[in-house]
């Protein structure tokens, strides 16, 4: 099994990531090795054998770098440094050549939208005038109203509230997130040279790849007077809009690339951009640009067959016209976890059921395990990228109880205590099946685990067969083997529930999405999300086999 996880062919081409399998490390909450109860990066080192196992490509790190963790660490104070509560560049540096020992890449977060607010620059932005080059930085404007005291536009931050606040001084400074998250000014030059340094920082010490974080908010329109985001249509598609997905962004990540080229091999990059429509999006992964850019419409979509048929076909389409990669993701640090999202009912209020402790009605986890099982399988199959998040091949849930005390997502108090916001899926790993930790670390975890993740731990899994991990592990060491380009071809089926194709090689994937049991074709089956009968395939399950 070794032999084919570090097979050359794979860690020494240069496309790597364009089907690779990549797993996102939320630092912080994967595994602790000094006690503190904070994951760390000697943790993921000490890991290294468990991902080596699991069979993944590439790994993605969240980021590490000095913060205040008023955004969970995407209000970054040093861009070149580690938190010290996650170790030095020192364990970065032993991290990544453990990595590479194991033929995994390494892919860092890069938050290039805003800094934090207590970056150096925006320290010395704090105590100078007005009109000056520290606050050139950042988008400092002054106020509207007979007295200045009126926000100097409607813009709103993501995370509730307006997106300015007043410094003493009169003026007011742009944060689309938190106030300790100020934006920063892309039309500034000293600003774009400072990020080339830093791209150029992590890749000297071996970086593969970069994830980039809000990548489509980077130019903003301000030009005097501010427009009015309320003036820009959700349907305006040409790049106009004021603050996100403008035509001139791409000019930035063009550097970007110039730098990326720079490194044999070169390196790459995977754009978080929401932008109005499939093709705005794929300007983001094209060559000259970042290169890949994440899609979350599985993410998005219902377990539904022709919803996922839909999503599949549009951005094989996209990856085709834009030379690129398709990206395929089902959970991150950001979301709902697909386990608990799947055992919910469809159109269910996500943020309500948070609200409620995960006491709404109509929860069914088994359902919810099922299907998300199903649908990891699915993804899988396809060809490009996917992305995998911590914790989901235990098939853990959604924390939804984690208690008022606990909670850290800066959408907590913004909203005013009415939606809990990311934590629940940030909970620390469980490794042991006992413990305080459950194997995180010596002590309890930054974030309490529930009861139920005992028997969903690593080590009760891998002496189980049938456990999710043992699935993703079949899973990807398969898919490693299958995997080639992007090229899928539809198979006809006789239910409108069942989605099946066909990969080069005679790799076939079909899916159930229904509840009642259907005829499964015939072949050799090397996977299954579930138990399959002699020629049949149950509801709410996908099967691998080959011909």
């Amino acid at each position: 099994m070794t032999e084919l996880l570090l097979a050359p062919d794979r860690t020494l081409d240069a496309n790597w990531w364009r089907q690779a399998s990549v797993y996102q490390i939320y630092p912080r909450s994967f595994a602790d090795s000094d006690g503190n109860g904070i994951g760390d990066l000697a943790g993921v080192t000490s890991r290294m054998g468990y991902l080596t196992d699991l069979g993944v490509d590439a790994i993605w790190l969240s980021p590490f770098y000095p913060s205040a963790l008023a955004d969970g660490g995407y209000d970054v104070a040093d861009y070149r440094n580690v938190a010290p509560e996650l170790g030095t560049l020192a364990d970065f540096d032993h991290l990544v050549a453990a990595a590479h020992a194991a033929g995994i890449k390494v892919i860092v977060d890069i938050v290039p939208n805003h800094t934090s607010d207590l970056h150096p620059w925006f320290q010395e932005a704090l105590t100078a005038a007005p009109g000056s080059p520290a606050r050139d930085r950042y988008i400092f404007r002054d106020g509207t109203g007979p007295d200045g005291s009126q926000p100097p536009s409607d813009w709103i931050s993501h995370f509730g509230g307006p997106a300015w606040t007043r410094l003493p001084d009169g003026q007011w400074y742009c944060h689309l997130f938190a106030p300790e998250q100020p934006d920063l000014n892309w039309d500034n030059r000293e600003v774009r040279d400072d990020f080339l340094r830093t791209l150029r920082f992590w890749a000297d010490r071996g970086v593969d790849g970069y994830r980039v974080d809000v990548a489509h908010a980077l130019a903003k329109d301000l030009a005097e007077p501010l427009r009015s985001k309320n003036t820009v249509l959700p349907e305006v598609v040409d790049g106009s809009d004021p603050l996100f997905d403008r035509n001139e962004v791409h000019e930035i990540y063009a550097e970007w690339r110039e730098v990326f080229n720079s490194y044999d091999p070169p390196r790459t990059a995977v754009a978080e951009a929401f932008a109005p429509s499939p093709a705005r999006r794929a300007l983001y992964a094209r060559q000259t640009g970042l290169g890949q850019a994440f899609n979350f419409d599985l993410l998005q979509a219902d377990f539904d067959a022709a919803a996922y048929r839909k999503v599949v076909a549009d951005n094989l389409d996209q990856a085709r016209l834009g030379g690129s990669s398709s990206t395929w993701v089902l959970s991150n640090h950001d979301v709902v976890r697909h386990a608990s999202r799947f055992a919910l009912p469809e159109g269910a209020d996500y943020a309500q059921w948070l609200m409620s402790d995960g006491r709404a009605p109509g929860l069914d986890e088994a359902a919810g395990l099922r299907r998300a099982r199903a649908a990891t399988l699915f993804m899988l199959a396809l060809p490009g990228s996917a992305y995998l998040y911590q914790g989901e091949e235990l098939g853990l849930p959604e924390v939804a109880d984690l208690p008022a005390a606990a909670l850290a997502d800066p959408i907590w108090l913004r909203t005013g205590r009415t939606e809990k916001g990311r934590d629940g899926c940030r909970v620390p790993m469980p490794w042991d099946a006992e413990g305080d930790s459950y194997g995180f670390g010596s002590a309890a975890g930054w974030l309490p685990q529930p009861a139920g993740f005992a028997p969903l731990a690593v080590v009760a899994q891998l002496t189980d067969p049938d456990s999710t991990l043992q699935l993703y592990r079949q899973a990807l060491r398969l898919r490693r083997e299958l995997q080639t380009d992007e090229v899928l071809e539809w198979v006809a089926t006789d239910s409108p529930d069942v989605l099946h194709f066909v990969r080069p090689g005679g790799w076939h994937c079909v899916t159930n999405f229904g509840a009642a049991a259907v005829a499964l074709p015939a072949g050799d089956v090397r996977v299954a999300s579930g138990p399959v009968g002699d020629g049949v395939l149950p509801g709410e399950t996908t099967v691998w086999f080959t011909r």
